[in-house]
């Protein structure tokens, strides 16, 4: 058995009669690498599923909004009232999904929402 650079290396015989080495590092077995604990992987799995079902909440938030808007802007025999609704109705559902996050809904989605049908309807 040689010791080079801290990796020890042995060397054994095939069954053919062929020699061959195996190297091993301090701490490894038969050029397998160490695995980790389950303990130290396992957090990051769930931060990864964790920030992929917060995009996917993003996007059907914006999606829904999307399509509000359109429908809003589009519908010809849409009233000032039913827009209105929609526009309530869409808050209700982005403070269903996201609760904690009103004021990031009001400075995002309100003012174009208000926008969108103060053009639409022409008021003010």
């Amino acid at each position: 058995m040689a010791v080079t650079g801290g990796a020890t290396h042995d060397r054994s015989a095939s069954s053919n009669g062929e020699a061959y080495y195996c190297g091993t590092n301090k701490g490894e077995t038969m050029n397998l690498p160490q695995r980790a604990p389950k303990e130290t992987t396992f957090p990051q799995q769930e931060a990864i599923r964790e920030r992929e079902e917060e995009s996917k909440k993003i996007r059907r938030l914006q999606v829904m909004m999307s399509m509000v808007m359109s429908v809003i802007g589009q519908d010809p025999s849409l009233t000032v009232e039913e827009a209105s609704e929609l526009a309530a109705g869409a808050k209700r559902a982005a403070l269903a999904m996201f609760p904690d996050k009103e004021l990031a809904y009001d400075l995002l989605y309100k003012p174009r929402l208000q926008r969108l049908i103060r053009e639409r309807f022409r008021l003010q």
